[in-house]
């Protein structure tokens, strides 16, 4: 197993390790301070902190993670790489955090592997955009990790069915806005998060966010009744009624354009019911914790008349009846 071959690995090959994964930048300390595999594998966080420098918490969780990954063998994830999470973020919508990404590393590893505190130390507070990552996860996870599942322009044999706006882009959702003559009120669009696995699969995201988020005026009737009409003809009347149920249970919470996060650390040890740790991970695996959070059923065996929407949400803990707060 390739784990047994990288404990007996020498320097150099833990250098070429490091720059094969992006943190060649440490090779220098690598150098100084581990003469064979096995002492990187017995390495804390604080002695990587202490010994290479390295003090970006997630840089420390990516050398983790692939340490760990060497027990598991090569995933798909382990093909996305940084260049390719930072297109991931121009095509959900979330160009204004590549800086935040590329500065500590995040590649698929990574990204699959995200906490509420990595998020916070990416600098991403607003809740709208949390989510929009949540579940852009989600999709990506579905597809295995696919780099090219993402619909980033019309197709003339498009269906436009839930299954397949499920995939598509922020540019795609502009590209729609246009098609409905609303053209003025599409760059708005811009940084905002809006994209397909956000607007499916997020219960909570309704028209009205979306003329929130596009600035469109209450005192404009018609034109957010146009967008009304237009909206629920996109989704259809099925996730429609889901998103109309939601928004008359108890625990809903709308969803606005300027929440934050809340969190705090707590005094107390136990959580509240429904509230999650920061150390969680912001798109849960389903609780049988398939690897990937894809279960081969899922992959093989879709129910006979259900769409994957459907699917989506019975496999994926989707933690629909809880704002993001931290206890």
């Amino acid at each position: 197993p390739i784990e047994a071959k990288f404990v007996r690995w020498q320097t150099e090959q833990i250098v070429n390790w490091l720059y094969g994964i992006g943190l060649g930048q440490y090779a220098s300390e690598c150098r100084k301070y581990f003469k064979n595999g096995l002492q990187l594998l017995n390495a804390t966080p604080q002695e990587l902190e202490k010994k290479m420098g390295m003090r970006n918490p997630l840089h420390r969780k990516k050398i983790q993670l692939y340490l760990n990954s060497l027990c598991t063998g090569q995933t798909e994830v382990n093909c996305l790489d940084t260049h390719w999470v930072l297109r991931w973020l121009d095509d959900i919508g979330l160009p204004q955090y590549k800086e935040y990404f590329a500065e500590s590393k995040v590649d698929g590893q990574v990204l699959n592997n995200l906490t509420l505190e990595d998020i916070i130390n990416l600098n991403i507070t607003n809740e709208l955009h949390h989510l929009s990552i949540k579940r852009s996860i989600q999709v990506l996870r579905f597809n295995n990790f696919n780099p090219t599942y993402l619909k980033r322009r019309p197709n003339p044999d498009d269906k436009n069915d839930i299954d397949e706006i499920m995939y598509w882009s922020n540019h795609r959702f502009m590209e729609w806005l246009r098609s409905i003559d609303l053209s003025e009120y599409a760059p708005n669009l811009r940084g905002s998060g809006v994209c397909g696995a956000l607007i499916v699969l997020e219960l909570r995201f309704n028209v009205s966010t979306l003329a929130e988020i596009l600035s469109i005026p209450t005192s404009r009737t018609l034109l957010r009744r146009h967008l009304s009409m237009r909206f629920q003809e996109l989704i259809g009347n099925d996730l429609q009624n889901r998103k109309n149920q939601y928004e008359k249970s108890p625990n809903c919470q709308p969803l606005t354009l300027h929440t934050k996060i809340k969190f705090s650390r707590g005094l107390f040890s136990h959580r509240r019911s429904h509230s999650i740790d920061i150390d969680d991970l912001i798109c849960p695996i389903n609780d049988n914790n398939i690897i990937n959070g894809i279960s081969p059923c899922l992959k093989h065996y879709q129910r006979k008349g259900s769409s994957m929407v459907d699917n989506l949400e019975n496999e994926f803990v989707l933690a629909h009846d809880s704002p993001t707060t931290v206890v």
